[in-house]
């Protein structure tokens, strides 16, 4: 007989599982608890026992599909650049492929997110992910004698013009081809801090 935790642990995975595919496919707004329930398979109750709010859902989905793009690998080839610039390059366009290019994951981490969490929640929550290796990659760019105040400076710079980037694919009609587009345009500026 399964313990209170793992009962527990089945529903609030059957909610969130639920969850991230209505608010992938429907969007925040089109799904109601009473849907999530639904398709969870337990009752509206269970929901508000387990999150005091269709938000709160939400940020654990944001957070999971977060959690999922930092944590696929990227292709081996990927490892293998050298230059800094070029790595750099090559990990964005990784990157805003992974969350503009399927259509849940973009709904859900760059339509709904900003506006459902708040712009400066979701930029902690990226950052937290993603923000350790855009510094080191920067540290990498800038060189030895970069300041921590310089490369800070750089970070957050590009991780802002990564995120705008984000946001530019995430209502182009081709995001693949525009992506290429904005990561040409960021390994220039990129080169320019090149000491």
């Amino acid at each position: 007989m399964p313990s209170q935790a793992e009962r527990r642990a089945a529903t609030t995975a059957a909610i969130l599982a639920s969850a991230r595919t209505l608010f992938g496919a429907r969007g925040f707004e089109a799904a109601s608890i009473d849907d999530i329930a639904l398709a969870a398979g337990v009752a509206k109750g269970a929901v508000y026992h387990h999150y005091p709010s269709k938000e709160a859902i939400f940020l654990e989905v944001l957070d999971g599909v977060h959690r999922q793009v930092a944590e696929t690998p990227p292709p081996a080839d990927l490892a293998a650049i050298t230059d800094p610039v070029e790595r750099i390059g090559a990990g964005v366009l990784y990157y805003l492929v992974a969350v503009s290019g399927d259509p849940a994951t973009r709904r859900i981490l760059l339509i709904d997110g900003p506006v459902v969490i708040g712009w400066m929640r979701w930029r902690e929550i990226d950052d937290r992910y993603f923000g350790a290796q855009a510094k080191l990659g920067l540290r990498r760019v800038l060189g030895a004698e970069a300041t921590d105040a310089q490369v800070d400076a750089a970070t957050h710079l590009v991780m802002g013009a990564v995120m705008e980037a984000a946001l530019v694919c995430a209502v182009a009609p081709d995001p693949v081809s525009v992506a290429r587009d904005l990561v040409g345009g960021l390994k220039r500026m990129l080169s320019g801090l090149r000491r």
